[in-house]
């Protein structure tokens, strides 16, 4: 493993907020997938019926007013509530942070469909006459919107975007502040991913008419990555925001480091529109480790993007089998197993859940899998039952989304 030397170029995770369908802080959702919970549940959408999702509860209520949340959008709220949860357990002093030094980078894998849904829907009842179309849809719909809501909120002054990157936004904008913080552009970077997919209707119909919508008898086995009767994706809403800081700037103020970020990676197929590239995907881990400095057999865990569909899972399987052949010591899990996937939340809240390791020394399982497909076999794959591993210094965590964007972020223990 080969770090930087200069603190300065050492980047550490001092933050961390999220609002996951099975827990509203981390404690909670690590909680949940070390004793097998899911947060999918029954759901039902205007227009396309019954269904099942990922439903987060979290009270968006704790970091904004009821007025706040009537004027701005759900990804909105929800990006306020994983900012303000991050920047408490950050141990930042907020009041003497010069806030042009704050950069807010939000992951999104699209923005808008709810609230232009929500308005068609609404002017239907006057014969969709637009004078009654609503004076907000303008500063709602506009990408950077979750990003300035969180500036609106917190009085940051410093720059914000969000990063449209499909399912792989989350690890994007990771990579985004990690480059931000580089090159002197913040001190502080807020970073991570929102989704409010389940709110329009139109995403559970794409996916349906795709024939990629998972069904089950029972929610919380809809989403099943790996196994041979898994049908499709279960969308799902939530957020994850990070904390990121420069190692020296961690170290002059006491605080502690989640874990530090050892290297990235993305990359674009260039080959379909949605089916995914084995060949890219594996290049692009292989550019992270790169990045890194580190070889596969140094990486103890990698968190897989699996959704559930037939071709995407047993891809990214393919790709891990050729980067990690030699590896006997790195161990394969999933997330979406327990929450669905995402979006563009996915990346930075699938790997929230998998930093507790470096503490507790445990790789949470896939779940769901009762047969698994012989095409996404590979060698210390996690199913069902947590395993203790003892140690663990190195996570890989993958982001593959639509249109062939890939992201990859490594990220390592941190000892002092």
């Amino acid at each position: 493993m080969t770090l930087p030397r200069d603190d300065s170029e050492r980047i550490v995770i001092t933050g961390l907020g999220l609002a996951a369908p099975n827990g509203d802080n981390l404690d909670e959702f690590r909680r949940a997938l070390l004793t097998g919970r899911s947060g999918v549940v029954p759901y039902e959408i205007r227009y396309f019926g019954k269904t099942v999702a990922g439903v987060c509860g979290c009270d968006v209520t704790k970091w904004r007013s009821k007025r706040e949340i009537r004027r701005g959008t759900r990804a909105g709220s929800l990006a306020v509530y994983c900012v303000g949860e991050a920047l408490e357990t950050s141990g930042l002093d907020w009041d003497s942070v010069d806030k042009d030094r704050v950069g807010v980078y939000i992951g999104l894998t699209e923005h808008g469909n709810v609230e232009t849904e929500n308005e068609i829907y609404e002017i239907k009842q006057y014969d969709y006459d637009c004078a009654y179309w609503s004076h907000h849809h303008n500063p709602r719909t506009v990408t950077n919107n979750p990003a300035g809501e969180v500036t609106l909120r917190f009085g940051i002054t410093g720059p914000h975007y969000t990063i449209g990157a499909a399912c792989a936004a989350g690890n994007a904008s990771l990579i985004q502040g990690v480059q931000q913080l580089r090159l002197g552009e913040v001190d502080v970077a807020l970073a991570g991913g929102v989704s409010e997919s389940i709110h329009t209707f139109g995403i559970f119909a794409a996916f349906n008419a795709q024939n990629a919508l998972a069904r089950h008898e029972d929610p919380t086995k809809a989403s099943r990555p790996f196994d041979a009767n898994r049908n499709g994706i279960v969308v799902a809403e939530g957020g994850c925001v990070y904390v990121l800081e420069r190692l020296s700037d961690a170290k002059r103020r006491g605080a502690k480091a989640y874990g530090e970020i050892l290297g990235y990676g993305m990359n674009s197929d260039a080959t379909d529109f949605v089916l995914p590239n084995a060949e890219r995907q594996a290049q692009c881990m292989r550019k992270a480790l790169n990045n890194a400095g580190l070889a596969p057999e140094d990486v103890d865990i990698v968190n897989t993007h699996a959704t559930a569909t037939s071709a995407g899972d047993s891809l990214e399987i393919k790709a891990l089998r050729d980067v990690f052949a030699e590896s006997r010591t790195t161990y394969v899990n999933n997330t979406k197993s327990f929450i669905g996937h995402a979006m563009g939340a996915a990346g930075a809240l699938e790997l929230a859940g998998n930093l507790p390791a470096f503490t507790d020394g445990v790789v949470h399982p896939t779940i769901n899998v009762d047969d698994l497909d012989p095409e996404c076999e590979i060698r210390n794959l996690v199913l069902n039952e947590p395993k203790e591993v003892g140690s663990v210094r190195v996570i890989l965590n993958n982001s593959f989304g639509m249109v062939g964007i890939n992201a990859v972020t490594i990220v390592g223990r941190y000892d002092e």
